[in-house]
């Protein structure tokens, strides 16, 4: 496995990227209401990342067909913007991507639509909390797997369960560079497999379900839910180690 190192220039040329989508995202949060169609939403993201001098990442990526990810409910990531319109109580995750002179930005939130349950708002903080807790969590040195090995030990203690089969990754002059980072320990041994090093950047996004962590890919070919038919929840930050910890790149 060769994972990229990337240089202090490199670096700061990805924060202008991941910036974009963190302001991108900020923008979102305040203007979603209920009544707004998910293709109104994505069209708004797209346009406002344009606006930036930059391009949507995901838009024909694989063969995506949007800039902006919208996930509502049981969907809990790679959700197609479509006609259906958001309601009250629907929670709504938007994972977004941005690409400026061929480097890349990535994040995601999930979030409620006007006044949500209380479940719910514990399911979006389990989510936030495990990326957060992650991020802190992480120091040059320690391997990917011990990484992976505490979101999973974090969000079980929050009483809920990792999606499997989709995980974090690296991020630089491509979208999706190695590593593969989990939210589960894969294996029975966190000790072994890569180290976390000055230099790399990559993203870590916890996808949360309730009851089951099997994913369920639905007719649309690209809608995740888990096989619980529950509702679930991501958060995303793209973060660069630097002076052998973690900064969040994806941030204004």
């Amino acid at each position: 496995m060769a994972i990229p190192l990337k240089s202090h220039k490199d670096i700061q040329k990805m924060s202008v990227a991941n910036k974009i989508v963190a302001k991108t995202l900020n923008y979102l949060e305040k203007e979603v209401h209920p009544g707004m169609s998910l293709l109104e939403i994505n069209a708004m993201g797209e346009d406002f990342i344009l606006s930036h001098n930059a391009k949507p990442a995901f838009k024909g990526l694989y063969g995506f067909p949007a800039g902006v990810c919208t996930s509502v409910n049981q969907v809990i990531i790679h959700g197609i913007p479509t006609n259906y319109k958001v309601q009250e109580g629907d929670i709504l995750g938007l994972d977004i991507g941005s690409n400026i002179n061929g480097w890349f930005g990535d994040a995601a939130i999930t979030i409620g639509v006007g006044k949500i349950s209380k479940k719910d708002e514990e399911l979006i903080a389990c989510s936030k909390d495990t990326l957060y807790h992650g991020i802190d969590f992480i120091k040059a040195g320690m391997r990917f797997k011990e990484l992976s090995y505490e979101l999973e030990r974090f969000i079980l203690s929050q009483g809920f369960v990792p999606l499997r089969s989709f995980c974090g990754h690296g991020l630089g002059r491509k979208p999706h560079e190695e590593p593969e980072i989990p939210n589960y320990l894969e294996g029975p041994n966190p000790k072994q497999g890569p180290k976390i090093k000055n230099g790399m950047v990559f993203c870590l996004e916890p996808m949360i379900c309730q009851k089951e962590s099997e994913a369920k890919i639905l007719k649309d070919k690209w809608s995740v839910t888990s096989t619980d038919g529950l509702r679930g929840s991501h958060y995303e930050h793209a973060v660069a180690i630097i002076n052998n910890k973690a900064e969040i790149l994806s941030v204004e």
